[in-house]
């Protein structure tokens, strides 16, 4: 039997069919390939994103949180100060070993100097006298002064010439002490409406106290027969104070009504 007459190197014919069909196996596994890749970045991407949305609320919950956290504290505190009663803030009237109030006969109603002229006082705190021509005002006056920011001391008088009573606490009582932030918390409470403030007086305002006293509250009476009054004492406390602006409230003064 003789072979059928074909030429060794002629290709099959399944051949190209083969080929065509490989490319095109070829050419969907790169397809897929691709959309898997794509879908894989994809993926990448939205975690990526989803770690860096993250990371970014855990910031701005922070941020709320560091600023929310004090501000409900400082409102409970304000809650908690408006509810309390002026008489329960410091020690109570026999824990303040507060001497007698003292009277003098008032002097320097109207007598201003030029702004910077050192002006001696004899008394210490003074509670009247002479004093500086340019009195406090606006968002100079305040409940409460530090020794950072308290004025002049002759500035200081010429509120007590308008009606102010002022609280004020010597060198020993400092930031953090219980004496400190009961008479913040006093005069925060009677408000600047009150026209009780409350100041530092230090040895080089020109003495100390008398009698080991760390506290003395001051008022100028008047308009009519003119005294300065003073009430020494060892600790704050809100129920002597109060019992003070009773007694003698910002309308007895030589100059009422003035800022």
């Amino acid at each position: 039997m003789t072979a059928p007459n074909v030429r060794p190197d002629h290709p099959s014919r399944e051949g190209p069919v083969a080929t065509k069909k490989q490319k095109q196996e070829e050419r969907r596994a790169r397809a897929e390939a691709a959309r898997a890749a794509q879908q894989a970045a994809a993926r990448k991407e939205r975690m990526r994103a989803i770690a860096v949305f993250g990371a970014a609320a855990v910031v701005v919950i922070g941020l709320i949180l560091a600023a929310l956290v004090p501000f409900l504290k400082d409102r409970s505190a304000d809650k908690k100060l408006a509810d309390a009663d002026l008489a329960s803030l410091g020690v109570s009237e026999n824990a303040a070993g507060c001497r007698a109030p003292v009277t003098k006969d008032a002097t320097g109603s109207g007598q201003h100097e030029n702004p910077g002229t050192p002006i001696t006082y004899p008394d210490h705190p003074p509670a009247f006298g002479k004093h500086w021509g340019n009195f406090l005002y606006g968002s100079e006056i305040r409940t409460f002064y530090s020794r950072q920011d308290r004025p002049e001391l002759e500035r200081m008088v010429h509120s007590l010439e308008h009606g102010h009573t002022i609280v004020w606490y010597d060198d020993s009582i400092t930031a953090g002490d219980a004496d400190y932030e009961a008479l913040e918390q006093i005069t925060s409470k009677l408000g600047l409406d009150s026209y009780v403030m409350a100041a530092p007086y230090d040895k080089a305002d020109g003495g100390a106290f008398p009698d080991g006293a760390h506290v003395a509250i001051t008022h100028w009476t008047g308009p009519a027969d003119q005294k300065g009054v003073w009430q020494y004492c060892d600790k704050v406390s809100g129920s002597v104070i109060k019992s003070f602006v009773t007694e003698h409230p910002k309308e007895s003064a030589p100059e009422p009504g003035a800022a």
